[in-house]
């Protein structure tokens, strides 16, 4: 596996030159520290989807479990979440129809928001048909994400964790020609299969990739970051915050010295601008149901990021901690609880068992 100093240093291929430029944001209504060591991207990061150099914000929002909510439960806090993500600069949303009622919960809020900068709506097909090639399903689910996001063009729709990708690729490409979609994508966050993930890039037939990939989790750097920055395809990086793990990993723990040097207030910019660094990284989509845990996130899109020896730095600093390289093992958003449509299917089958 490639170090994390060596895999910054890989081709980008034209992407470098145009990190961190800007681009004029459209709107939708529903009707410093310097040096050596930090590297600047200028004020609120924006990297280029290569395929045709549209600009997006580097910080995200991701919506697994922390958007999904029970049928006529509140959602104000949501709401201030998406106020939080407009205010600080966020575009990119993603969603997907397996993620309960998360994409009811983004469809009915930005219509409430009104007028926002126009988002980015990334969101996921998971299809395998009543038989082989069978395209109803698929046909069936875009159009129920359209009614459910109340989006006539969704902006990049992904096969979500490589399911029926044979089939669901070529549609997605038509579906791209149509004018339904924008953006062709591909995901998966387990490492078994990011071999298959990095196979699929060098086709050529996907725009952008989504991957696991954090300052724990690197397995994204051996074959999926290197194929993406050598065919020119967007990397949106999923669980960079490990789903609550690497807050519970430093529970208690103050920033070390060095990160304050860098402008990093909180252990959510720190993670956040350790994955960001890779040059290979177009966004990263940390979920978030709190609005103060919202304005920490977002924090990650202003001020230098670190270099490859700071990079490095901080890693290590991790690796000293107990319970590092165990992580992967411990449950997804520890001391935190959901009570959306998955929670509750969870406690349903559990009671059976």
């Amino acid at each position: 596996m490639k170090t994390v100093g060596n895999a910054l240093t890989m081709s980008r291929r034209g992407l470098l030159k145009s990190a961190g430029a800007s681009m004029g944001l459209g709107f939708l209504s529903c009707a410093g520290v310097t040096g050596s060591r930090a590297r600047a991207v200028g004020s609120g990061h924006k990297r280029a989807i290569p395929q045709t150099g549209e600009h997006v914000p580097a910080v995200g929002l991701g919506t697994f479990m922390t958007f999904d909510t029970l049928p006529g439960a509140r959602r104000a806090q949501l709401q201030d979440v998406l106020q939080h993500f407009f205010a600080a600069g966020g575009r990119v949303i993603d969603t997907s129809p397996l993620y309960g009622s998360a994409e009811v919960s983004v469809g009915d809020l930005l219509c409430a928001l009104g007028e926002v900068p126009a988002p980015f709506i990334a969101n996921k097909l998971w299809s395998t048909g009543e038989y082989l090639w069978d395209e109803s399903h698929a046909a069936r689910s875009l159009q129920q994400s359209r009614l459910r996001l109340w989006r006539d063009q969704i902006d990049l729709l992904q096969c979500h964790s490589l399911v029926n990708v044979d089939v669901v690729i070529p549609l997605l490409n038509a579906w791209k020609r149509e004018g339904r979609i924008r953006y062709v994508g591909v995901t998966h966050h387990e490492p078994p299969y990011f071999g298959p993930l990095a196979d699929r890039i060098q086709t050529g037939e996907v725009d952008c990739v989504q991957v696991h990939y954090s300052i724990q989790m690197i397995a994204a750097e051996e074959r999926v970051l290197p194929a993406a920055a050598d065919h020119g395809v967007a990397v949106f990086v999923n669980m960079p915050l490990e789903k609550a793990r690497l807050h519970k990993l430093v529970q208690g723990r103050s920033l070390p010295d060095f990160a304050r040097e860098l402008g990093i207030e909180s252990w959510s910019e720190y993670f956040l601008k350790w994955v960001l660094a890779h040059p290979a990284v177009t966004a990263v989509l940390p979920s978030t149901s709190n609005p103060e845990h919202m304005v920490e996130n977002m924090a990650a899109l202003q001020g230098p990021l670190p270099d490859a020896e700071l990079r490095k730095r901080m890693r290590t600093h991790l690796q000293s901690l107990p319970g590092f390289d165990t992580l992967q093992s411990m449950p997804w958003y520890p001391d935190k609880s959901y009570s959306g449509l998955i929670a509750q299917s969870q406690r349903a089958i559990r009671s059976r068992l």
